[in-house]
């Protein structure tokens, strides 16, 4: 049966390949598959080739340098460009090259020879041409090495004048760089592409004749890898099998930031990094905004604050950090409340510049209260509450609108969240705020509140931290806290402060103003499974390739696209069973976890 008699079955719309042949060719039996595949048209220069609606230019390479470096060639495989290559590898007969290799030793020594003989000062150049001869005559008698003719075509692929220029350049220089150079097939492009086809076909002939090392050297199937001596590992590389492991510690800056769509893995992605940075001696803080890292934080002895109206646990947003080494008084409370009128600002629903300078001035006057001033060494002080604060704007001209809307917070539903002396430790290797409970409309007003006490205790105390805020587009809704996750960005790495910002929102992420600036702060970006309405984003903010906008929308769980510093690749993350029972956000596997349980419990019982 031919490949047409397959297309032409009546069942031939279930094949993927099939069904994108148009009816009325498949009609016309005296069309071959060539005729189907074909161009609709090309035009042949002399520098390119203009293959339907894309231009196509072939080079091959003419030199090499007196000895390769392993994976010199890898570069330009994984070169961010459309392109071919096609190697051509002819074993040559030892001993008729072994003919060959006695005459050229003969002709150099002859040289040497009689530039001695004339005076002349060595030639290094003549020296090492000899040796190399010699080494390579000895191990091609022993059989070590074997000759080959060897043809490196390439065909890069543009869809203008403009883009295959820029193209060229880029894979010169990566080529040049390792003093290996080539040129284009001059009025010979009809050659060079043919020669690129995969028909076996080397029509160019341009070869230059490499022995078995630097041959092994040009091994085409590698890709880049992110594995290093250091550090986790995050998952495996698609493109090779290799681990991705890596220490966000040994970054220019330590923060990673997270785009994936609900159900693609990420919170999975996120808690397998935690479990295992715990590992490392890297003590690890959550917001948590699903109640999602409870049975995590159980599991390893850490602790978990449930943050709520009718919670037990309190921050009051008064606290002040102690003074740093290089900090005065004055720049803390400076700071402190610079973070409570953005506070106010998210509490109160905005502020007219009036009622910014009537807070402003009203937090100084509260901090006053009890003797915390700019020439004051206020550690061992006790922070004034919300309900000195109110007292305040009570006793000042203007306050009357801001002490309505305060109300609420100091004597009504909400007074218990914020009105409170604080009652939170965070002394623990592993540490979870969850903001589950939290009404919807004072969610950002917790998540500002919780990460600003995070803050000053990870000011308090240097040690290795990861700060992890999920489902962070819910911070992006608001400038001032979106301004605050920003300047954690730029200012944890001096306190050793790794923030990971976790979102499957990406039109609310990058809406903000510090989207953007807080995606160039964070040296690690992982991109799972996206939805196609996202897509187009993305693709613009990370520079994506068609194929890498079609990986990210064809990818399983767990699967997608890891970058770190200059590098990225694909990768699987993958757990243990062990891991995978701890960390599992499934709640099929979770009712499963939760049934084992019960019928162990009751089998213990039993006996």
């Amino acid at each position: 049966m031919s490949i047409l008699d397959i297309f032409k079955k009546k069942d031939a719309m279930a094949d993927p390949i099939a069904s994108v042949i148009p009816s009325e060719l498949l009609a016309d039996s005296s069309l071959g598959l060539e005729d189907i595949i074909a161009p609709s048209a090309l035009k042949i220069g002399s520098k390119e080739i203009a293959l339907g609606e894309k231009l196509v230019r072939s080079f091959f390479i003419t030199s090499y340098p007196r000895t390769l470096s392993d994976s010199w060639f890898s570069p330009i495989i994984n070169l961010g460009r459309v392109f071919d290559i096609a190697i051509f590898v002819h074993p040559v007969d030892t001993a008729e090259i072994l003919k060959q290799f006695q005459k050229k030793v003969a002709g150099v020594q002859s040289t040497i020879n009689d530039r001695a003989e004339r005076g002349f000062v060595r030639d290094p150049k003549l020296d090492t041409a000899y040796q190399d001869l010699e080494d390579l005559r000895d191990r091609l008698q022993q059989a070590q090495e074997k000759i080959f003719d060897v043809g490196i075509y390439i065909a890069l692929y543009g869809d203008d004048e403009e883009d295959l220029r820029k193209a060229e350049g880029e894979m010169r220089s990566i080529l040049e760089s390792h003093m290996v150079y080539v040129r284009p097939a001059l009025f010979q492009q009809s050659e060079g592409f043919r020669s690129i086809l995969p028909v076996n076909k080397d029509e160019l002939g341009v070869n230059t004749k490499l022995n078995s090392e630097p041959l092994s050297s040009i091994f085409p199937f590698v890709s880049f890898d992110l594995t290093s001596d250091n550090g986790i590992l995050y998952g495996i590389n698609r493109h090779n099998a290799s681990l991705v492991l890596f220490d966000r510690f040994s970054l220019e800056n330590y923060n990673s930031i997270i785009f994936a769509k609900s159900g693609s893995g990420k919170s999975f992605a996120t808690k397998l990094e935690i479990l295992r940075s715990l590992m490392f001696d890297t003590d690890v803080i959550v917001i948590d905004p699903e109640r999602e890292y409870e049975y995590l934080a159980e599991a390893t002895g850490g602790r978990y604050f449930n943050v709520s109206l009718n919670s037990e646990h309190h921050i009051n947003p008064f606290d002040l950090p102690p003074v740093g080494p290089d900090e005065t008084p004055a720049d803390v409370l400076r700071s402190n409340t610079i973070n409570l009128v953005g506070l106010f600002r998210i509490m109160l629903g905005g502020l007219t510049p009036e009622e910014d300078a009537i807070i402003d001035r009203a937090i100084t006057e509260t901090y006053a209260l009890k003797d915390i001033g700019t020439e004051t060494d206020f550690s061992s002080i006790e922070p004034p509450l919300l309900s000195d604060f109110e007292l305040v704007l009570a006793g000042m001209e203007g306050a009357g609108s801001i002490l309505q809307k305060l109300t609420k917070f100091t004597k009504g539903s909400w007074s218990g969240f914020l009105n409170q002396p604080s009652n939170v430790d965070i002394n623990k290797k592993f540490v979870v705020f969850s903001i589950r409970d939290m009404e919807d409309d004072l969610k950002p007003v917790a998540m500002y509140l919780v990460m600003h006490y995070i803050w000053n205790a990870v000011r308090r105390n240097l040690k290795k931290r990861l700060l992890v805020v999920d489902e962070a587009w819910i911070m992006m809704k608001s400038d001032d806290t979106a301004s605050f996750l920003f300047s954690l960005a730029k200012r944890g790495r001096k306190y050793y402060l790794g923030l990971a910002t976790i979102t499957q929102d990406v039109g609310d992420f990058l809406r903000s103003p510090y989207g953007i600036p807080i995606i160039t702060n964070s040296s690690i970006q992982v991109l799972l499974k996206q939805s196609p309405t996202a897509i187009d984003t993305l693709q613009k903010v990370f520079n994506l390739t068609d194929e890498e906008k079609y990986l990210l929308l064809e990818a399983g769980v767990g699967e997608g696209i890891f970058f770190a510093g200059l590098k990225h690749v694909a990768i699987k993350v993958i757990a243990s069973y062990t891991e995978e029972q701890i960390i599992t956000s499934d709640p099929s596997q979770i009712l499963a976890i939760k049934k084992a349980k019960q019928e162990l419990s009751m089998a213990s019982t039993g006996n």
